[in-house]
């Protein structure tokens, strides 16, 4: 058996999460890392998109989950994301970062971030 990952790092999505009324009302940028691993690597043979994962539409998909909502944690959202990746798309395995560089921190910071990882099976 052998094996594929996509990445799809920085996509962005303006959105209205978080705990605080000033976070749902107002806004701010998200960017999500998304990997995904698949078992079989059939599109590096045939080059035919109905053997790949595509990757546009996993993209599409994210912003369409993060633009929902609006929800209070970052962990809800990655695993809502996960979930539903792993269930709509031929992998094996997903791992979604959430970004989120304008949380509401007190202190100098450059980012905050939330993973999550599920697997089939």
């Amino acid at each position: 058996m052998s094996g594929l990952t996509i990445e799809i790092a920085g996509l962005e999505v303006f959105a209205h999460h978080g705990v605080h009324d000033f976070e749902r009302r107002d806004g701010q940028v998200f960017r999500f890392d998304v990997l995904l691993s698949c078992s079989s690597d059939a599109a590096g043979t045939t080059d035919d998109l109905a053997d790949a994962v595509d990757y546009g539409a996993v993209a599409d998909r994210v912003v369409e989950i993060a633009t929902g909502g609006p929800y209070d944690l970052l962990e809800h959202l990655a695993t809502l994301i996960a979930d539903d990746l792993l269930a709509g798309f031929p992998v094996d395995q997903v791992r979604v970062r959430v970004h989120k560089p304008q949380a509401p921190l007190a202190h100098p910071f450059d980012d905050v971030t939330v993973a999550v990882e599920r697997r089939k099976g």
